[in-house]
């Protein structure tokens, strides 16, 4: 009998030790996952932000040359939808939206007369909302809750 209890104690002994070595091995599989997808939120969240910049930077300069140059040449216009393209591949369907209706401000506005550099003064210093404004505030809505996805574990 005394043989069968030291077997028995054994047999505890290296079931114990398994599973308190399984559940150190899940736990560092699980805290590995978490983090590589918290990186992974990260790097996408920093590339939105990239993109969002470069649409905004493209957008500002398209449109200051639209209120001074009327034309219908769309070959300016390329070089923007392009970045519509990536962003409607990256992005919610509201930032997509925004991004889309500041294409439209700015093509409208490459059709309007040209204004002169008073005009122009008196359009920056009047009652006028920020063409860019919804745009900036889906993205940094967008990019926020992308942000809070990646919370530590």
């Amino acid at each position: 009998m005394s043989m069968d209890t030291a077997y028995l104690s054994v047999f505890a002994a290296l079931a114990g030790s398994a599973i308190g070595g399984l559940t150190s091995l899940a736990n560092a599989w699980l805290t590995q996952h978490a983090q590589a997808r918290a990186q992974q939120l990260a790097h996408e969240q920093a590339k939105r932000e990239e993109l969002y910049g470069q649409f905004l930077d493209e957008a500002a300069k398209l449109f200051a040359d639209a209120l001074q140059h009327q034309t219908e040449e769309a070959s300016a216009l390329v070089g923007l939808y392009a970045l519509i393209g990536r962003i409607r591949l990256r992005s919610s369907p509201e930032v997509t939206e925004h991004a889309e209706q500041m294409a439209q401000l700015i093509v409208e506005t490459y059709l309007a007369p040209n204004m002169t550099f008073r005009e122009l003064r008196d359009l920056l210093h009047g009652d006028v909302q920020d063409p860019f404004r919804a745009f900036s505030v889906a993205c940094h809505k967008e990019l926020r809750m992308l942000g809070s996805s990646r919370r530590p574990v």
